[in-house]
């Protein structure tokens, strides 16, 4: 694993205080019938107000958490386990897609795919089969995948009629380099490819993986990312730039995220589960936890885009702000969308009760991550 890498698992920065709860009812109301009209409506705003930032002792919030860790899970090292895991992730995705004719459409590819990142989705993949008896190499073409599905979104996601972003992971984006066409189309054919490694699971013949389960994490991760999922996020998303606040209530900004960010994390957590072996009962609870932690790594996301730089983003910082997008800061602000992060992680770790403690290791500090990242 490279040094960058290495540095961005183990960068471990606090900026979400420890504050009271917000009341439940805040993300609880039902978003599923949300109109495409975006006709939701806000009855109480909270008016819009100036944004800062005291951020807590970093040292001191981590060694708390990690001396709870140590005591409650003391074999397990969450730093450790992501080095590995996220090694093992990059090994795969590289022999995956390998420097091939036509080269130009590779070579795109492979820029954004192996261009770094924690790996955050397909270890969470992995984290999920493994939590209900599966083991790494059973999921390993899954949480391929769903990197790949990944990488494909991002990379659409900075194009000039999309975000129009310069900067991912620290580089260039894609069509900067390669130009929009092959940005386009490479990130088409990590879409296409994503489903072909799905389907190499039953080529392989792995044990204990039916075709019934392989067809299910298809359809699984089709639905994510369809107008059901992303893009129906990403359509609601763009059709709310420059609405007023007034104008824009918690459940219409929720639903944009449980599809727009949570339903690929979903996925993830659900496909891992699914290949597993995972009982309907295991496979509902991880999806809740994740659909929690998907809203969280956007709640947080959220909070870090007006309250850290571009060099410590790897990504522009506030370009939310400069397209004028609803988000949580903009909509309840800065104290309330702490509380709100912190809601979300207790309610995730909740769903892991009645799993080997264990084998939760992992999720319970993916959670924590996601709740306490940096960038």
């Amino acid at each position: 694993m490279s040094v960058g890498n290495l540095s961005a698992i183990s960068c471990w920065v606090q900026t979400l205080p420890m504050v009271s709860l917000p009341s439940p009812s805040m993300r609880r109301r039902s978003t599923s019938n949300l109109p495409l009209s975006l006709s939701s409506h806000n009855p109480n705003p909270k008016p819009s107000r100036p944004i800062s930032c005291s951020p807590l002792s970093t040292s001191a919030i981590l060694t708390k958490q990690e001396e709870e860790n140590a005591v409650k899970y003391p074999q397990f090292n969450f730093k450790e386990y992501m080095v590995r895991k996220a090694n093992s992730v990059n090994q795969s995705l590289d022999a995956a897609v390998p420097l091939r004719d036509p080269i130009k459409i590779h070579e795109s590819m492979r820029y954004s795919l192996l261009a770094g990142g924690k790996r955050v989705r397909p270890i969470l993949c992995i984290a999920a089969c493994e939590l209900v008896g599966g083991c790494e190499s059973t999921a390993m073409a899954a949480a391929c995948a769903v990197e790949m599905i990944h990488t494909m979104s991002l990379m659409h996601d900075d194009l000039p009629c999309m975000d129009n972003d310069d900067l991912r992971r620290g580089k260039p984006t894609n069509h900067k380099v390669f130009g929009e066409d092959v940005a386009v189309l490479a990130g088409d054919a990590l879409l296409a490819f994503a489903f072909e490694r799905i389907a190499t699971i039953a080529a392989a013949g792995d044990d204990g993986v039916s075709s019934n389960q392989i067809v299910r994490v298809i359809g699984e991760l089709a639905k994510t990312i369809g107008a059901e999922g992303l893009v129906g996020g990403q359509v609601v998303d763009i059709s709310s730039e420059g609405m007023i606040s007034e104008n824009v209530g918690l459940e219409h900004l929720e639903f944009i995220h449980r599809h727009k960010t949570a339903a690929l994390l979903e996925g993830a957590v659900v496909a891992g589960a699914i290949l597993g072996g995972g009982s309907e009962e295991e496979v509902e609870k991880l999806r809740k936890f994740a659909t929690c932690i998907g809203l969280l790594f956007q709640v947080v996301d959220d909070i870090l885009d007006v309250t850290k730089s571009s060099d410590e983003l790897g990504k522009t910082a506030g370009k939310d702000l400069v397209a004028d997008k609803v988000t949580y800061p903009k909509l309840i602000g800065i104290e309330k969308s702490r509380d709100f992060a912190e809601e979300l992680n207790r309610e995730a770790k909740d769903q892991l009760s009645g799993f080997d403690e264990h084998k939760a290791a992992p999720l319970v500090a993916l959670a924590n991550y996601i709740a306490y990242r940096g960038n």
